[in-house]
């Protein structure tokens, strides 16, 4: 190491040699396991222990079982992965096993796509290092850049893609781009830390957030309310100008949060704001209204919207609650037919007294 940076990194392994009895327990084993998971990864160290027979028959009893396969390839010869759901190679690993010089994304294509025909392997999700991942379906191509900010120590980050790949399928995402977002953020997060670190769900969660709120994204994605629902999470609705956030806007949220487990917060965009409040507001643009909030631990995405009520995007949210505050009457809530007729429910909570952001405006104005 110097200072905090990784210069070069020496292993010492001695390779394993299965006998038969070793063989046969290590099957029985894995068979067992299998009836406990959602997800098989297969990580490839060119060891002994994946060896293209056991490779075969633990891909043939994942399929079997209906569990999907994740694999980080090692050996050159990428018929030991047939049927593989997706496979994994960094850009070095994919020229050898295809035969294809890929020094660009075109030749990253063809040879991914020589894997895909002659290995029935579902999707191929190229690590390029700095340059990303290339995702490579029989039907379409991605290229995602890299989502690195600084790096510190590489140790782990291929790792850490299969990982969040595989808990990805197990939590039931099939769009193969979605996923392979998702791992690309992990892979960021993981190669700023110092030494062999992990991801925890909240730091992936603050990056997909952030990813959400970036330049790139006009309107946030409804894949992760879809994918919150899918795994059981009650999620609930609120929305605001949020011009100056005050306390009055902080207790709200956190009354709001304590009726859900993901909390979504419509924002009216400034052409809205202006309508409803006048030519002067809003103080603060939509963008960084959004970055606050999104700051906020009981808010999990905020989402902004240029109509004069939400009702439209809580139709595409489709929340299980929705959530306003009690000077509000539950027939004067936009949405809120809508929300009872899904099964839901409508919430309203009390205000905290003499906090608003006109007073707080009209302060100003008056000491000024």
């Amino acid at each position: 190491m110097a200072g905090n940076q990784q210069l070069l990194r020496v292993d010492r392994e001695i390779p394993f040699v299965y006998d038969d009895i070793s063989r046969v327990k290590f099957l029985a084993q894995c068979r067992s396991a299998l009836d406990h998971v959602d997800t098989l990864v297969l990580s490839d160290y060119k060891k002994g222990v994946l060896t293209a027979d056991i490779c075969a028959a633990l891909i043939a009893m994942a399929h079997e079982k209906g569990i999907p396969v994740v694999v980080d390839p090692k050996t050159q010869d990428y018929s030991v992965y047939s049927g593989a759901d997706i496979i994994t190679p960094n850009q070095k690993e994919l020229a050898e096993a295809s035969g294809i010089s890929v020094d660009t994304d075109e030749a990253i294509v063809a040879a991914a796509r020589r894997i895909l025909q002659d290995h029935d392997i579902g999707t191929v999700m190229a690590t390029r290092g700095e340059r990303g991942i290339s995702v490579v379906t029989a039907e379409d191509v991605h290229h995602l850049p890299a989502r690195v900010k600084e790096v510190f120590d590489v140790s782990g980050a291929g790792d850490t893609v299969v990982a969040t790949i595989a808990c990805c399928l197990g939590a039931g995402f099939a769009n193969a781009r979605r996923i392979a977002e998702i791992a690309n953020l992990a892979a960021g997060i993981v190669v700023g830390k110092f030494g062999t670190a992990f991801v925890t769900a909240d730091e992936l969660d603050a990056a997909m957030l952030a990813e959400h709120h970036s330049p790139e994204h006009d309107m946030p994605s409804l894949d992760l309310v879809e994918h919150w629902k899918q795994v059981g999470q009650r999620v609930g609705f609120t929305n605001g100008c949020f011009d100056i956030l005050h306390a009055g806007h902080i207790s709200l949220l956190q009354a709001a949060r304590k009726h859900c487990d993901r909390l979504v917060v419509g924002l009216n965009g400034d052409a809205s704001v202006r309508r409803l409040k006048g030519a002067e507001r809003p103080i603060n643009l939509c963008r960084d209204r959004a970055a606050l909030l999104a700051e906020l631990k009981s808010v999990d995405l905020v989402i902004p919207f240029e109509e004069d009520t939400p009702e439209n995007l809580i139709k595409s949210v489709r929340p299980n609650v929705l959530i306003k505050g009690a000077d509000y009457a539950i027939e004067d809530i936009a949405g809120a037919d809508f929300v009872i007729e899904l099964g839901g429910e409508v919430i309203r909570i009390e205000l905290v007294s003499g906090k608003s952001t006109t007073g707080i405006v009209s302060r100003i104005r008056a000491t000024g």
